[in-house]
């Protein structure tokens, strides 16, 4: 039986969850999605994940503090740092905390899904070709993830 990436996906911005949680859908990915930290962080508490994208900049907390308490309860989980940002002080203080990568607002949805991907591949995830078909002219990245042959590693 395969698994589903499950992904938690937090912005202080409503319109980034409601465009990203579908496009990450179309690979198959399992995205729970969030806008303030305190209750993210709570689920977190509760639940894997395997991957966590969070904005850099909220109100109540930043995203390096997320990313710390992300790796400190589980070191195995990517966290991708989301910004519009970007500076290579930023860049480099999320890299050296031990974020997987960081991209910078604006950005394509199928540049986070490329993203996932990579991070999902870190963590033995497969990536399986879709065969091509009309969906993948809009925007559709023909690629889907599937389960590591063993995750006991959780």
């Amino acid at each position: 039986m395969e698994r589903q990436i499950r992904l938690l996906l937090l912005d202080d911005e409503p319109i980034v969850g409601k465009r990203l949680v579908p496009a990450l859908a179309k690979i198959g990915v399992e995205t729970e999605s969030f806008t303030d930290p305190e209750a993210a962080l709570q689920q977190i508490a509760r639940e894997d994940f395997d991957i966590v994208v969070t904005d850099l900049r909220m109100d109540k907390m930043d995203g390096v503090e997320v990313l710390r308490r992300v790796l400190q309860k589980s070191p195995r989980t990517k966290v991708i740092i989301i910004t519009g940002y970007a500076t290579l002080e930023i860049a480099r203080q999320a890299l050296a905390i031990g974020a997987f990568d960081f991209i910078a607002k604006p950005f394509k949805p199928n540049d986070l899904r490329n993203i996932v991907v990579k991070a999902a591949q870190a963590l033995g995830f497969k990536v399986k070709e879709k065969p091509a078909d009309s969906s993948s002219a809009h925007g559709d990245s023909g690629m889907e993830l599937s389960d590591p042959p063993d995750v006991s590693g959780r």
